[in-house]
């Protein structure tokens, strides 16, 4: 599963996020970053969960997921399949933007494989 952050990577990148975080949450844009990371670090039920799961996990930034995929034409945050070279939607932006919290994002996860 490839999981995507509406966010780019980098130290200056994670300084104005978590800024944004602690200053405006309901604005943050990466409703994704929002459940599995708390301002500064990950989540703890997240860590468990990534760290317990047998499912292939892989973590992108956009600007990071955009280098290694420059073909792909996607809206952020987004949780992706890739089987046989193809990438299939799992949870889209929309359907993240509705998980209230890192539970119920785990279980939608294991509802769906």
């Amino acid at each position: 599963m490839i999981f995507v952050y509406n966010a780019n990577s980098g130290r200056v990148n994670a300084l104005l996020d978590a800024g944004h975080k602690l200053l405006s949450p309901s604005t943050y844009p990466c409703s994704l970053c929002a459940l599995t990371h708390n301002t500064f670090t990950e989540n703890k039920i997240w860590n468990t969960f990534r760290n317990e799961s047998d499912i292939d996990m892989m973590f992108y930034h956009k600007d990071e997921f955009e280098s290694h995929f420059p073909n792909a034409n996607i809206v952020y945050p987004i949780v992706l399949k890739l089987e046989n070279k193809l990438l299939s939607t799992v949870l889209n932006n929309e359907a993240l933007d509705k998980i209230s919290n890192i539970e119920h994002l785990i279980s939608r996860l294991k509802a769906i494989l």
